[in-house]
């Protein structure tokens, strides 16, 4: 019973803040994600120094993910307008760009609130596309070679979402449930981000390089998208809908139809890598 309700209200007993000095502070969210990124970095870097993959060197590496870091925030941002509050930021055009909420006429600072997953997959890749170009090289194989590392990187991204108090999940009878205190309510709730870091973070990472044996052009890139919208797909149904938004249609949130259009991207990317090889 102790572990129980300790595991119950462990989210009230974590602060987001990881140090404060003076008016400045260090939140574990946005540290979670330079983890992260340090973590894919890590990872490839090893293949780089290994000669493992030879396509790029270690200092282009580090440009490439420079790149896919300003596109995973332009494209999270962005993607989170468009497919979760359009309405809303069409009438504050200027809270899509500025850290700042305005309400009538009152400036209060927020923070950039509210990013979007499938928005800043979009962003990545489109990153990656713009580099290959760069270094002449395949979309697909610069995504092969980082898909292989970034579900590991991707776990940390989650727990930064837990420790945040953020997309927690639907109300539980289940003693494995959580009480946030950001839901507003005192309800236990489906720790979903849990579930997804460890289903497509550390999961998905072993499924990948299990099977990274392939080598097929594009089989990486694929598994990745087309994992990972089949995990996420299932975990919406223990994750909270966004308020605004509710369900879709057929009772599926904005989250799982864009894993759908993911799974059906991934079986693509399969097709376009195995229809190139077969040319060459």
């Amino acid at each position: 019973m102790d572990f129980i309700l300790w595991w119950q209200t462990l989210p009230s007993k974590m602060d987001p803040t990881l140090l404060t000095i003076g008016p400045l502070s260090i939140y574990w969210y946005s540290t979670m994600y330079l983890v992260a990124f340090g973590v894919v970095y890590l990872l490839c870097g090893k293949k780089i120094k290994d000669k493992t993959f030879t396509k790029i060197s270690l200092a282009q590496l580090e440009d490439l993910l420079s790149w896919i870091l300003i596109g995973l925030l332009v494209g999270g941002r962005l993607g989170y307008v468009l497919f979760y509050n359009l309405d809303y930021y069409l009438s504050n055009p200027l809270e899509i760009l500025l850290p700042f909420s305005i309400q009538n006429g009152v400036w209060k600072f927020t923070g950039i609130a509210g990013m979007s997953y499938h928005g800043g997959l979009i962003g990545v890749i489109y990153a990656i596309w713009l580099y290959g170009r760069k270094v002449n090289l395949h979309l697909f194989t610069l995504a092969d070679f980082l898909t292989a590392s970034i579900p590991l990187g991707y776990f940390f991204g989650r727990i930064g979402n837990f420790i945040n108090g953020e997309l927690y999940g639907r109300t539980t009878e289940s003693s494995i449930g959580m009480y946030f205190t950001n839901a507003g309510d005192y309800q236990l709730r489906h720790p979903s981000q849990l579930y997804e870091a460890f289903f497509e973070g550390i999961i998905l990472f072993l499924i990948i390089n299990y099977f990274n044996r392939h080598k097929q052009l594009g089989f990486n890139s694929g598994l990745y998208v087309f994992g990972y919208g089949f995990f996420r797909f299932f975990i919406e149904y223990f994750r909270q809908p966004d308020n605004h938004l509710g369900f879709i249609i057929l009772n599926l949130s904005m989250g799982q139809l864009l894993c759908i259009t993911m799974m059906i991207g991934g079986i693509i990317i399969w097709r376009v890598g195995y229809n190139i090889e077969s040319k060459n």
